[in-house]
């Protein structure tokens, strides 16, 4: 099964080698028809803590690494 891929915005780096990184989706409402967005908070690893808040990075899952981390940074 391929690895899903994510990209969002670094709203936290305060863990030390971990981001939590903001992913929004937008769709369509079934009935109304009307453009929502949503988004969801991921805990991601980031080895060298080389990204910062506001950052834009991608993101994949791997193997869990801790309690909350189940996704890596790719690049940003």
């Amino acid at each position: 099964m391929p690895k899903r891929i994510l990209q969002g915005t670094v709203v936290s780096d305060k863990g030390e080698k971990t981001v939590v990184v903001r992913v929004e989706r937008a769709y369509l409402h079934p009935l109304l028809k009307k453009t929502i967005r949503r988004s969801k908070r991921y805990h991601a690893h980031d080895e060298k803590s080389a990204h910062k808040v506001g950052d834009i990075v991608r993101i994949s899952e791997c193997a869990p690494k801790s309690k909350l981390k189940r996704w890596e940074v790719v690049s940003a």
